[in-house]
């Protein structure tokens, strides 16, 4: 019994339109078993060509002259004719431009001595957009995670870049800063946020300290108002009956 090899290749093709509504550059790439092989990129009747294929100059030529045919005939009008039916379709949907919600947040690390400023932009389209994170004024790029762009739910997009800061730098007053620039807006958004020394941990623990001792004390009083309540139930109903039976004697 001879066991199954399956060998995967894969082909990616696309193409843009500009602004003016006029054709822009197509793409094709080619992968096998994970890996891209070879990309292709084809704008205005010209080819670029940039491939690990490991065969003979010849193999080659022949593989640039099929791939150029399939642009120019195949790949190429289809991919702008249903690029351009897909965008007068949709046009409303994809022309829309939505505002983003920019938010600056400091987080302190009760178990450590960091923390870390959080930029999110959210709700906005199209999905160009760009973020920046300045220290006084300053753009910020070490230690800056995050810039990944992630869709929502209702088609729009957001991103977050997340900056960490030592020890060192949080017992420093700094003044954090997060800009974004978008199609939607008019001018930059900015968003500060002055810095502190973070969070004292005292005050937090006096806080919890006095929130378990405020609570403490309610179950203690609602404990001791059923006794009562319990202890005025059992002498009425001992009188009641003491009251019955001298009744009955008489």
């Amino acid at each position: 019994m001879h066991a199954s090899c399956v060998l995967a290749f894969q082909r990616l093709v696309l193409c843009e339109l500009k602004d003016n509504g006029e054709p822009g550059q197509m793409i094709t790439r080619d992968a096998f078993e994970g890996s891209t092989t070879d990309e292709l990129r084809y704008i205005e009747n010209s080819f670029t060509y940039q491939g690990t294929l490991n065969v003979t100059a010849q193999v080659l030529n022949i593989h640039l002259e099929i791939s150029k045919w399939r642009h120019e005939h195949l790949y190429y009008p289809f991919c702008i004719k249903l690029l351009k039916a897909y965008l007068e379709k949709r046009r409303n949907q994809v022309n829309r431009k939505v505002t983003p919600r920019v938010r600056i947040i400091k987080k302190t690390f009760l178990n450590s001595r960091g923390s870390q400023v959080s930029c999110l932009a959210t709700g906005f389209y199209p999905r160009h957009i760009n973020l920046t994170l300045f220290r006084d004024g300053q753009p910020v790029t070490d230690d800056v995670t995050g810039g990944d762009l992630l869709p929502n739910d209702d088609g729009t997009y957001q991103m977050r870049k997340i900056l960490k800061i030592s020890a060192e730098e949080q017992r420093e007053k700094h003044k954090y800063t997060c800009t974004a620039t978008h199609v939607s807006l008019d001018n930059k958004l900015d968003i500060s946020l002055e810095s502190d020394h973070g969070t004292p941990i005292k005050p937090v623990i006096s806080s919890i300290l006095t929130v378990l001792a405020l609570l403490i004390v309610t179950v203690v009083a609602v404990i001791i108002w059923r006794k009562r309540n319990a202890a005025f139930k059992s002498e009425y109903s001992s009188a009641s009956t003491s009251q019955k039976l001298v009744d009955t004697a008489s």
